[in-house]
């Protein structure tokens, strides 16, 4: 099965003694960059790669056939009682039948062993980063720690009222509320035995504890001493006080030469706060890797993260700056001993699913699978981790952690399992080496959670909802079923919050605790802060240990969430719920008799038709797998494939059950055509669509994401996008 363009876009090489042919940057990246240091020789590599290949990539097909015929049934079974009411219990009973919905087995307990404690025990953020642009992959990865006062001063957390403008030059009354806010915060998260840290003149460490002088001359300490973890500089003098709370780190930065300590009564510069915990490096969703060139540029990347190499040179404020990985922060415990905290985000790696095949090799003259490759390539590079062979170390438990997406059910899981087994083997590592991260972002998948998770149990450290492609993938599932609500009705139907507490319910049951993350989704709107701030405790409340955040400065702002609520705690009282109810997950979200005015299906037509463009055209057109998009009403959005995937679906619904019709959509594609074009005005690189729509490749492929959404697999965006990309790097050629 081959959903790629079964055409090389790049130069092959035939490797010798095998039947594959590689793509030249692929085959200079391993014989010149990854391998020499490992000590593995060229020839060997190729060999391991095409015995991966060769066992695994027919079981690989043979589940994707599985999909589609699942799927073909489920059409058929929907098709055959159009004229009549939905009947769920006979739903649920045929779901059985045919193997999708699958019998849960006894009660257990995941036994994943050598789990890094930023996985297993700490609560935090967690970013999610295309690791080919190597800017950002390296923001990510030093976004461990994260400044509060720029945090604070730089978006809506801060009203712009009363004199609090944010301008080019420092504003001290914004500076002032941002001061404020912090010490409130030091005064929730580590409060003084008496007084208020706002009130504070002095820190200092005398007989293993913090001493705190007030402005009335009152010294007091720690309400809770143990939240005092260490220090750096003379005790009388600390230049850093280290404090623990719900075991993330804060830092106070100490410093009367500083412009802000000079006027700070307590000369505090800034307040650090331990953020992004864990950062998943994307091959997948964020990233538009269309053939072998683009595959060389995310494993170059990955490569070195995993050296600790990985710099990149950009011209910011007119100078040049070069960004390489951060180092391991040095202190002094209470009693004076040296401690070490580590400097950079934990590092996961998202390989690509079991659907796309990619050119950058090719076996017998087919593509291969794209997740075969990742994990074999993305693993090797690892090495360097497993075998201390760098000087950053990642994992000091020995793991790798991949993140695991799009997977249907148990079967699938399984087999990214014994995938990983296989390459554990080729490359002589202790089995469970590689770790693996469930998506719970596929329908198959949430209903047989338990199984998935079963099937994952020795190696499984992550489980994650993700609300848009799960929505895609509910639209897709039930297409013949009628027409969908409204993508915003979506969240509220019941099927959402019942997967959503599922996911939890199910993680709980089966002993992720203090072993394995419980994530959720994406906050959306990176310039929202003041809303994510509000909003997002929502997350920890529903029982995650991490959730997604867009940015660097949003993980530290939702770093604070962590420190309000201990995560260990809600999910003790979780565990006494009772489990979500597995028929309100199979209710399908059809408008049924709702009625809506031309106007709401025209404002939802534009909304989705104006998305897809503004993704797509930066998709084909500059090779971006995600950025921040504005929306039809200028708001940016951050998007990415799953964002494609539920409108596309969503609109290919409407017109699948005559809700909408051909000629209607295509009007509002052309409109919201011209839409996207004035937001992307600015952009000198810009490739306008309107007017000349069949000149523009970036229109067309939207068109055949909505018009032939039905057809897609699993409603799924990447065969469209990468066809549609390679033709585009063919044409400038």
């Amino acid at each position: 099965m081959n959903l790629g363009t079964g055409k090389a876009s790049s130069t092959h090489i035939a490797i010798s003694d095998t039947n594959l042919e590689v793509c030249k940057p692929l085959v200079d990246l391993v014989t010149n960059e990854i391998l020499p240091d490992l000590g593995i020789e060229a020839v060997t590599f190729w060999r391991i790669l095409e015995e991966v290949l060769t066992e695994m990539a027919p079981k690989n097909n043979i589940l994707l056939l599985k999909r589609y015929q699942l799927q073909a049934e489920i059409n058929t079974w929907h098709q055959a009682r159009c004229d009549a009411p939905h009947d769920p219990a006979q739903y649920k009973k045929f779901l059985q039948k045919i193997g999708y919905l699958l019998p849960e087995g006894p009660s257990f307990t995941i036994t994943t062993e050598n789990v890094d404690e930023e996985i297993a025990t700490i609560a935090g953020p967690q970013l999610v980063v295309p690791v080919n642009n190597a800017r950002y992959a390296l923001n990510a990865a030093n976004a461990r720690w994260g400044s509060l006062y720029d945090a604070l001063y730089g978006t809506d957390s801060i009203p712009e009222s009363d004199g609090a403008e944010i301008g080019d030059q420092y504003n001290p009354i914004r500076g002032a509320k941002v001061i404020a806010y912090g010490r409130q915060l030091l005064d929730e998260i580590a409060p003084l035995a008496a007084g208020s840290h706002a009130e504070a003149t002095d820190y200092s460490v005398a007989d293993r504890n913090l001493k705190v002088l007030l402005r009335d001359g009152t010294v007091t300490s720690l309400d809770q001493p143990e939240k005092f973890a260490g220090y750096n500089g003379r005790g009388d003098a600390p230049s850093e006080i280290l404090l623990c709370n719900n075991n993330l780190h804060v830092i106070l930065q100490i410093d009367p030469s500083h412009p802000i300590g000079a006027a700070d009564a307590a000369n505090v510069k800034d307040i650090v706060l331990e953020s992004a915990v864990t950062t998943i490096q994307d091959c997948e969703d964020s990233v538009a890797a269309a053939d072998g060139e683009d595959k060389a540029e995310v494993y170059r990347n990955w490569l070195g993260l995993m050296r600790g190499n990985l710099s990149e040179t950009f011209v910011k404020g007119g100078k040049p700056i070069t960004r390489t990985l951060n180092p391991d922060l040095h202190f002094l415990d209470p009693t004076g001993q040296q401690i070490t905290l580590h400097g950079r985000s934990m590092l996961l790696v998202r390989n690509v699913g079991h659907l796309m095949t990619n050119e950058a090799v090719l076996l017998n003259g087919q593509e291969v699978p794209e997740g075969i490759l990742d994990a074999v390539v993305t693993a090797t590079i690892a090495l360097y981790d497993l075998k201390r062979l760098n000087q950053m170390r990642n994992s000091r438990c020995g793991s790798m952690y991949i993140v695991k997406p799009k997977m249907h059910g148990p079967e699938e899981v399984a087999f990214a399992c014994d995938l990983f087994a296989k390459v554990e083997d080729v490359l002589k590592l202790p089995r469970y080496t590689l770790k693996i991260g469930i998506m719970d972002e596929e329908r198959r998948t949430t209903i047989n959670l338990k199984e998935c998770i079963r099937v994952a149990k020795d190696r499984l450290i992550f489980i994650n909802t993700g609300f848009l492609d799960r929505t895609g993938d509910e639209i897709h599932t039930s297409m013949e079923a009628g027409v969908m609500v409204r993508k915003a009705d979506m969240r509220q139907e019941n099927w959402i919050t019942a997967y959503e507490d599922w996911n939890v319910d199910v993680g709980l049951a089966c002993g992720l605790q203090g072993v394995a993350q419980i994530g959720k989704g994406m906050w959306p709107k990176p310039d929202l802060m003041r809303e994510m701030l509000d909003t997002k405790l929502q997350h920890l409340d529903a029982g995650a240990n991490t959730a997604w955040v867009p940015s660097p400065t949003a993980a530290t702002l939702h770093a604070m969430h962590y420190h309000k609520l201990l995560v260990s705690d809600r999910q003790d009282t979780l565990k006494h719920r009772r489990r979500a109810s597995l028929d309100d997950i199979l209710t399908i979200p059809l408008l049924g008799e709702q009625q809506l005015t031309d106007e709401e299906i025209q404002a939802e037509l534009d909304n989705n038709c104006q998305g897809i463009l503004g993704y797509v055209v930066r998709w084909i057109e500059l090779g971006v797998g995600c950025s921040k998009v504005p929306d039809i009403d200028d708001v940016g959005l951050m998007e990415d494939r799953a964002t494609l995937r539920i409108s596309s679906q969503h609109v290919a619904n409407w017109l699948r059950h005559d809700f909408v019709g051909r000629k209607h959509v295509l009007e509002t594609i052309k409109k919201m055509a011209a839409v996207v074009d004035r937001q992307n005005a600015h952009d000198p690189l810009y490739q306008p669509m309107a007017p000349n729509f069949d000149d523009s490749i970036a229109f067309q492929a939207a068109c055949e994401l909505v018009f032939g959404g039905v057809h897609h697999p699993n409603g799924y965006t990447e065969p469209v996008l990468h066809r549609r990309r390679i033709e585009l790097k063919a044409n400038e050629r």
